[in-house]
């Protein structure tokens, strides 16, 4: 008698063979994956599963093994961290120091791991809090100061909006102050005023 195949991606089959609906976006538990599913969602092989299962980097949420007869059940959610788990692999960080990073999320009461951000220069993991604050999750949460750009942008929209602005020169750039304190290029500024001082005297 031949074992029954896995499902195709996306469903789980029951102890009856039907199929299950494709389990949802947020990844309740309502159905779950079989380790060869995981795999080839994760893109991971099945010794690298079951060791993370095994050492608990990654155990399923649906289901673990419990003895002969069971099989682990991976959540959708599940599936996200495997593959982020396999980015951090590719992107040249050690396993010791994914597991650090995600013991430190967990440590913080942080289950959902798949709805964190993690960046990486290949040594260390990052978790991306927000585009102003990133932590390193490595050297007990300390915090690593970022600049959003786009936010700076629009806080200098929004500044502008209420100071005065004036019309660039023509063909020139900033003026710099001559030892006087007049700025050089302003000589026809001043002969500007001198003619209206003039004007006044003689009107007077």
């Amino acid at each position: 008698m031949h074992e029954p195949r896995d499902p195709e991606p996306g469903v789980e089959r029951g102890e009856s063979g039907a199929v299950s609906s494709p389990v949802p976006l947020d990844g309740d538990g309502a159905v779950g994956y079989r380790g060869v599913t995981a795999c080839h969602a994760a893109g991971i092989s099945y010794r690298q599963l079951d060791y993370w299962a095994r050492t608990t980097l990654v155990v399923p949420s649906v289901r673990d093994a419990s003895g002969s007869g069971t099989s682990r059940l991976y959540s959708f959610r599940d599936l996200v961290v495997l593959k982020v788990v396999k980015r951090l692999l590719d992107a040249g960080v050690s396993l010791q120091n994914i597991r650090k990073a995600i013991e430190a999320l967990r440590s913080r009461g942080v289950e959902d791991l798949a709805g964190i951000t993690l960046i990486s220069d290949g040594t260390t993991v990052y978790e991306c809090r927000s585009p102003e604050e990133v932590v390193d999750l490595l050297q007990g949460g300390q915090g690593v100061f970022g600049i959003a750009i786009g936010g700076a942008f629009k806080e200098i929209q929004g500044s502008l909006s209420h100071l005065p602005a004036e019309p660039a020169a023509a063909g020139g750039g900033d003026s710099v102050p001559a030892a006087g304190g007049v700025a050089e290029g302003s000589s026809d500024v001043v002969g500007d005023e001198l003619a209206a001082r003039r004007a006044r005297r003689r009107a007077g």
